[in-house]
């Protein structure tokens, strides 16, 4: 495997945000993460990339102890972490931005050729490139935030709600370019998403938390034709108030 997580247990203060948390990612394949806010999607991410330190368990990437490392050498390591709300250098350009992602290389051919491949997956930026990031939309940095991330060259990409806010269209163009990184340049992808129809659409393997607690995992195919996945994540409600009842009352699906 190439991400392995071991009984992650991660608090803010004296809250505990994920609660005994293992999951396994596998090598060029893309793995989703789906639940509600607060279930504690963002908080696995933040721990695997470094961002916060859990107070049990292990993260493993590619057969590396990575637990409670800093987030600048478990970057140094392939692993690249695009936030939610994209967090782009507003005063800076877009190509300004796009060489931020490559700031741990020394290969300046290496990056000048990196920077042809992501205006070759998102165009809208290469006609942007000298334009300050703060005057994109808000699909453009989406686009930015991705990219950025792609000039580090990683094996495994970490992204966080990256349909959040945009327009059908450009969710389905997210998606497709997801998809295209995934199969084109190898890139291993665990992707946190509210918007399930998407995720399950690309995806290979979904685990779902409730609670800061994985309460299902499963292929992709099968959680789509899961009954409490089709009415609480997909909008297909012909279970009724029996199936919000069931929902609630069961602790694990495991």
């Amino acid at each position: 495997m190439m991400l392995t997580l071991r009984n992650i247990e991660t608090y803010y203060g004296p809250i505990m945000a994920i609660r005994g948390v293992s999951l396994e990612v596998a090598e060029e394949s893309i793995v989703t993460i789906l639940g509600a806010n607060g279930a504690g999607k963002t908080t696995v991410l933040k721990t695997i990339s470094g961002a916060m330190d859990p107070q049990k368990g292990s993260v493993t990437f590619q057969g590396e102890e990575i637990t409670g490392r800093d987030p600048d050498r478990v970057a140094r390591l392939g692993l690249a972490h695009v936030p939610e709300g994209r967090e782009v250098f507003p005063f800076l350009s877009v190509e300004e931005n796009l060489r931020m992602g490559a700031y741990s290389r020394r290969d300046g051919d290496g990056i000048k050729s990196d920077l042809e491949l992501v205006y070759g997956y998102f165009p809208a930026l290469a006609e942007r490139r000298k334009l300050e990031a703060g005057f994109l939309s808000g699909g453009q940095q989406q686009m930015l935030a991705i990219g950025r991330a792609l000039m580090l060259r990683p094996t495994l990409m970490l992204l966080d709600e990256p349909s959040l806010g945009l327009s059908p269209r450009l969710v389905a163009e997210i998606a497709e370019i997801i998809k295209r990184l995934n199969e084109e340049q190898k890139v291993t992808i665990l992707l946190v998403e509210q918007n399930a129809k998407m995720a399950l659409e690309i995806a290979d393997f979904g685990y779902v938390m409730e609670l800061g607690r994985i309460v299902m995992e499963d292929p992709c195919e099968r959680l789509m034709q899961a009954t409490d996945i089709q009415e609480f994540y997909l909008g297909m409600k012909d279970q009724g108030v029996r199936g919000r009842r069931r929902w609630k009352q069961r602790k694990t699906w495991r």
